[in-house]
């Protein structure tokens, strides 16, 4: 069981404003701290499971996780990394579906779980939470068709490695400021950024080998550093063929 030894308060808390569900008014907030229960979770803790029926909602106060799902044979998607200010669980538990996906911490965090019949009731008494809850389930709509898109319309491994290569600069960009050139720390080993781009672990380390052959990436300790980023953009959007010919190529 999480610990519930933690300081973190809704109406104090300091990403409240940046998060569409959080940014709430003070009533409003007193009412969701009365209904929440506070916990922190360790490295590999499981929030939740696919196909579990919905008992309510995880608010991901600190630390990161993975949503995935599994098929019938074992094989693994990650289909996206929660970041602080998300809530996990939302779809199943507005829907009273089961869980579509697993959510599992990356690191040790923070969550706070609403249970299903108060979020709905807070949901019925409070306009804003209602239109949070509009908001965040939007953004995983959108989140959910890049991903799609990704899978489905992008013909080589390559392609979707630097797509999401090219993400995660992004999100740092957004999440710590600066510009892309921030390091980044992959919290994915090689065999899960495979699940995350429907590859092999064997796929994913030849195509980091020859990124970082070819100077467009360092990554040294698990910490990225993009190098080249037009030349990442470029390889993003090339066709299964010009992708051949330009990793037979040598590095100008």
């Amino acid at each position: 069981m999480p610990s519930r030894n933690i300081g973190y308060d809704c109406l104090s808390c300091p990403i409240r404003a940046q998060q569409h569900f959080c940014d709430l008014s003070l009533s409003t907030l007193e009412d969701l701290n009365k209904i929440k229960c506070r916990a922190s979770y360790p490295l590999g803790a499981k929030l939740f499971h696919e196909g579990q029926p919905p008992v309510g909602v995880f608010v991901l106060c600190a630390g990161m996780a993975k949503l995935s799902t599994s098929s019938s044979n074992g094989r693994t998607i990650i289909t996206r990394i929660a970041r602080s200010g998300e809530v996990l669980g939302l779809n199943a538990t507005i829907s009273g579906r089961p869980y579509g996906v697993s959510a599992e911490m990356m690191e040790p965090g923070q969550a706070n779980f609403i249970p299903r019949p108060s979020l709905l009731r807070l949901m019925r008494d409070h306009t804003d939470a209602a239109v949070g809850v509009g908001e965040q389930l939007s953004a995983v709509y959108y989140t959910a068709h890049d991903e799609v898109r990704t899978l489905g319309l992008t013909t080589s491994p390559a392609e979707r490695l630097a797509k999401l290569l090219l993400s995660w600069t992004t999100n740092a960009r957004q999440y710590e400021g600066g510009d892309d050139s921030l390091p980044v720390k992959l919290t994915l080993n090689h065999e899960e950024i495979g699940q995350t781009i429907g590859a092999t672990r064997q796929t994913v380390t030849r195509l980091l080998s020859e990124f970082r052959r070819r100077q467009l990436l360092q990554l040294r300790k698990s910490v990225l550093c993009v190098q080249d980023r037009p030349a990442l953009e470029k390889i993003s959007g090339l066709t299964f063929g010009q992708l051949q010919k330009l990793f037979d190529s040598p590095k100008n």
